[in-house]
């Protein structure tokens, strides 16, 4: 027997933010995919479309089953297929690193707040696609030579334990070498960063709308300045931080996706990063990277304000599903 349990919040939350997010991913992927001329890139891409369209297709189903209405999200309308290639190949196979990193992250998040059965076996599948893809593209990455390696230390001769308070000692005083925690986050924050800044760069040339101009300027500048923060801790801790990337955005001024679509990204990336931010600061043990931290939080914060004021004012942000506003049921009796 069928057992009638009602979707839950989270498990509702959760679906409606993938079908959004994939359908906006689909749009891109298939841009990608169009101009790719690489073909180990391109059996990669192909597969994490496969998986996008097959995940859209089952979140679909299930809300037909639910008789739930289905998301508008992101359609043929959003991308244009024949405009020139924006990035070259290279990008194509960071974009696809960078997206199952953070769908990796999104999907645990989601997967941990579930309990019925069959959300819980879809959100399980997308966490293994998720993973299946980052394992692909990095093994690719790394064949290719264009994966930045994190910085690299010393094995410990033997397990120490902590002696005294100043460990956690940062804006005053003598500074303990970072951990190997530490140096994880930071490096991780400044890999996005350089993704972020290669995405505003391409998208900057091709968008002519100047109210979103100024705001992609405003990331790029954001992402700029983190990389410098965080480059410069390394470097402090005789690390010479982390080489940027090579150029890999063409000279096309054409644009490809929908102006919705590309703040819709950003809006994507924003939410991503203060949970990446916000999972570093957690684990930082010393003071001054929490400090950091704490300040790159809220910058992100007023910069997605930013970008969820154009998109309300645009009307391109659908509202997610919302508990009953009791008090209004309440006076209308």
């Amino acid at each position: 027997m069928k057992r009638n349990i009602r979707l839950s919040s989270p498990e509702i939350g959760g679906l409606w933010g993938t079908y959004q997010q994939e359908s906006m991913t689909v749009c891109m992927q298939k841009y990608f995919l169009h101009h790719l001329q690489d073909e180990e890139i391109k059996n990669v891409l192909q597969k994490a479309l496969s998986y996008s369209l097959s995940r859209m297709e089952q979140i679909r189903a299930l809300f037909a089953e639910e008789n739930f209405p289905t998301p508008n999200g992101f359609t043929s309308e959003d991308v244009d297929l024949t405009a020139p290639p924006l990035f070259y190949d290279p990008f194509t196979l960071s974009f696809v690193y960078a997206m199952s990193r953070m769908s990796m992250v999104n999907y645990a998040f989601v997967l941990s707040s579930t309990a019925r059965n069959d959300v819980r076996t879809f959100f399980t599948s997308c966490l293994n696609q998720a993973a299946e893809i980052y394992n692909d593209s990095t093994s690719l990455m790394l064949s290719k030579g264009i994966y930045d390696r994190p910085p690299m230390i010393a094995y410990p001769k033997k397990v120490e334990y902590v002696q005294k308070h100043s460990y956690m000692m940062g804006l005053l005083g003598k500074k303990r070498p970072l951990n190997a925690v530490e140096l994880t986050e930071i490096f991780l924050n400044i890999e996005r960063n350089y993704f972020a800044v290669l995405i505003c760069l391409g998208l900057l040339q091709v968008v002519k709308d100047k109210e979103i101009q100024r705001y992609l300027k405003k990331g790029k500048a954001i992402s700029e300045k983190q990389i410098r923060l965080f480059n410069d801790l390394l470097i402090q801790e005789e690390l010479l931080g982390t080489v940027p990337v090579s150029m890999e955005v063409t000279d096309s001024t054409t644009s490809p996706f929908s102006d919705k679509l590309i703040v819709s990204l950003f809006h994507y990336l924003n939410s991503i990063d203060i949970t990446l931010v916000g999972h570093a600061l957690s684990l930082s043990m010393r003071t001054d990277l929490a400090a950091n931290y704490s300040k790159v939080i809220g910058e992100i914060i007023l910069y997605a304000e930013e970008g969820f004021s154009i998109m309300v004012n645009r009307r391109w942000m659908e509202q997610p599903p919302q508990a009953e506003n009791r008090r209004e049921l309440v006076k209308t009796k």
